[in-house]
């Protein structure tokens, strides 16, 4: 099946967000104005958002057969 072929674009994806969050709590112990801190976490959930729709956007890629990126141009 296809699933040998999600399983990287998953792992970056987890790594990615955890990335994220650890980043994300170290920011909000840190001894900063609130408006830093308040940009710092939209910052930081907009490119969650971008990596979890680009790992959905791939899952189709992959599940609809097309396996490389490159035959679109």
């Amino acid at each position: 099946m296809h699933i040998k072929k999600m399983i990287a674009p998953v792992l970056i994806t987890i790594l990615l967000l955890l990335y994220f969050i650890g980043y994300g709590c170290l920011c909000i112990f840190l001894d900063l104005p609130f408006i830093v801190k308040l940009l710092g976490a939209v910052i930081l959930l907009a490119l969650a958002g971008v990596a979890v729709a680009v790992l959905i956007q791939r899952i189709h890629e992959i599940r609809s057969g097309e396996e490389d990126d490159l035959g679109k141009y």
